[in-house]
């Protein structure tokens, strides 16, 4: 494991990194030893890592939580190679994944932090409202390419997914794109735009009117619209919403996960604790996520 005791202090300026630490004492005073938590992990969940790190050191000023981002994908891997304490995703580990981790003699524990609501986001301009998930799944793997043959405009539909590292995108192949079909092998569009990041996909989408994306509730501002999704052309069309996720009538809702090695013990177990805690559930509220149903 990573966790480790430390007497330094240092902070790497990074955009998906936070090292929580706390202030030094004068120079006579003596440096209390720290205890370092390295969190690992999916982008969709990064704000909310980041999160939780500045409230639990500000409870607990001896601990220091480093939080990277990089995707589901990369904090799982960084989990079985042994570079991270926790990874973050927000999607369930793959097969392929859990018998590598069997192979290194490790076993990847899962604990649901979260839930979170994938919204389906267009420019504010786009008169559309509504779309079923059969047709969402024709527009990303391409078989609609106008906006004319849903209900608006007549002008070319411009996809915005996130990369295939992330979390986001295999939840949405699996879940939309390929409609839940274990047979299906459709793929998204080879003219999607395969963004980086949550924060670039919605700028993509405010800034093109003939855009649509795919990002986790608590990365929707103003300057996109949400679309009321159904499972099949004769509705209910429901809009993403903490309630609608914890009633399930939205029909793109998952939870999001952080994996240890091993049922966690000490500082790490303590810190999971606290997250699922009241307190670190009104933060996931906060950011615009789904608490857990009893935080």
């Amino acid at each position: 494991m990573l966790l480790r005791r430390c007497l330094g202090y240092f902070f790497i300026p990074c955009l998906f990194l936070l090292f929580v630490s706390c202030g030094q004492g004068g120079p006579t005073e003596p440096v209390p030893s720290r205890t370092t938590i390295v969190n690992v992990g999916s982008d969709t969940m990064v704000n909310l890592a980041l999160a939780w790190a500045e409230t639990y050191h500000e409870l607990h000023p001896e601990m220091s939580i480093s939080v990277t981002g990089g995707g589901s994908g990369t904090g799982i891997a960084a989990l079985i190679n042994g570079s991270t304490d926790i990874a973050n995703a927000s999607r369930e580990m793959k097969s392929e994944e859990l018998e590598e981790a069997e192979r290194r003699g490790m076993t990847p524990v899962e604990h649901i932090v979260a839930l979170d609501a994938i919204a389906v986001v267009i420019n504010p301009r786009n008169s559309v409202a509504e779309l079923s998930i059969p047709q969402i799944s024709d527009i990303f793997a391409g078989r609609i390419t106008n906006w004319r043959e849903v209900g608006g405009e007549d002008r070319p539909i411009v996809l915005a997914s996130r990369e295939s590292n992330s979390g986001t995108y295999v939840y949405f192949l699996e879940k939309v794109v390929r409609r839940d079909d274990p047979n299906s092998s459709d793929l998204f569009s080879p003219e999607a735009l395969l963004l980086p990041s949550s924060e670039i996909i919605g700028l993509e989408v405010a800034t093109n009117p003939n855009a649509i994306g795919y990002d986790g509730l608590g990365y929707v501002t103003p300057k996109q619209k949400t679309v009321r999704v159904a499972r099949t052309s004769a509705g209910p069309f429901v809009p993403p919403s903490i309630d609608t996720v914890n009633d399930g009538t939205y029909p793109v809702a998952r939870p999001l996960y952080v994996y240890t090695v091993g049922e966690p013990t000490g500082a790490i177990r303590d810190y999971l604790e606290w997250i699922v805690s009241d307190e670190g559930q009104r933060i996931v509220a906060e950011l615009g996520f789904v608490p857990l149903a009893g935080a």
